[in-house]
């Protein structure tokens, strides 16, 4: 016999400016992003949801969409609503990704899919601020949270300040450079968002054309020099990032 479906206790206050929907989705969230709720958890049904918190069935259909639509749950025909494994979540910063999701309390592996040294197109020599046809090392990267790949990451470098192929099986790209004494200082990075191709949505466990987000960023060292030009692809359904605004 399956267990019963988790329901969650919480009052909704219709006086609050908080969506009545988001009163619901958002304690949710926090009960699976803090393992409260582990994966495979089955939620209550909508209509079982609505009539219980004594809101509208719409209300209770948006709560569970906005946490399927945040990678945080499934929902199937049939099947019901079920916790998903769990979302990696990091902060915006200068950072290894490697190093960002250990410290997250995720379990990380990393397979080199390729790595290459060659000597650089005109465009690369232009991006990496090179001498034309200077030696380049282009590598490609499959990374893992907790046995699900989440992210495809390309990476293009000077070949004499590059890590081994061995060494970035082990250790996180900025974690290697800094340890051979280049400390990546500043970067500009573009964050974007497009439909996965049939090669990687199979080599991210994703359907074809499912949603990924997209990275493009330039590291520079403290006087200015490119050290590092990478453009990642992240599981929409499985990754998020994570930043703190200020006011001006």
């Amino acid at each position: 016999m399956s267990a019963s479906p988790f329901k969650l206790e919480v009052t909704v206050d219709r006086n609050c400016p908080t969506p009545l929907h988001m009163q619901i989705s958002e304690p949710l969230a926090a009960l699976i992003l803090d393992g409260t709720l582990a994966p495979g958890t089955r939620l209550e049904d909508e209509v079982s949801m609505a009539r219980r918190l004594e809101v509208s069935r719409p209300t209770a259909r948006q709560a569970l969409q906005h946490l399927a639509d945040r990678g945080l749950v499934t929902r199937r025909r049939g099947a019901g609503t079920t916790v998903t494994s769990p979302h990696a979540h990091r902060p915006v910063k200068l950072s290894s990704l490697l190093t960002d999701m250990v410290d997250s309390g995720h379990t990380v592996l990393t397979h080199v899919l390729s790595y290459e040294r060659r000597s650089a197109t005109a465009e690369e020599s232009e991006i990496l601020q090179l001498r034309p046809s200077a030696a380049v090392v282009h590598m490609r990267r499959l990374r893992s949270a907790d046995g699900e790949p989440i992210a495809i990451m390309t990476n293009l470098l000077p070949a004499h300040t590059a890590p081994s192929r061995s060494d970035l099986e082990q250790r996180g790209l900025y974690d290697l450079l800094r340890a051979s004494g280049i400390a990546p200082a500043s970067a500009t990075q573009v964050i974007g968002a497009r439909n996965a191709t049939a090669k990687e949505a199979e080599a991210l466990g994703e359907h074809r054309r499912a949603a990924l987000l997209t990275v493009t960023r330039t590291a520079y060292d403290a006087t200015g020099q490119v050290i590092d030009y990478g453009t990642h692809i992240f599981r929409a359904s499985r990754y998020s990032f994570e930043a703190t605004l200020f006011a001006s």
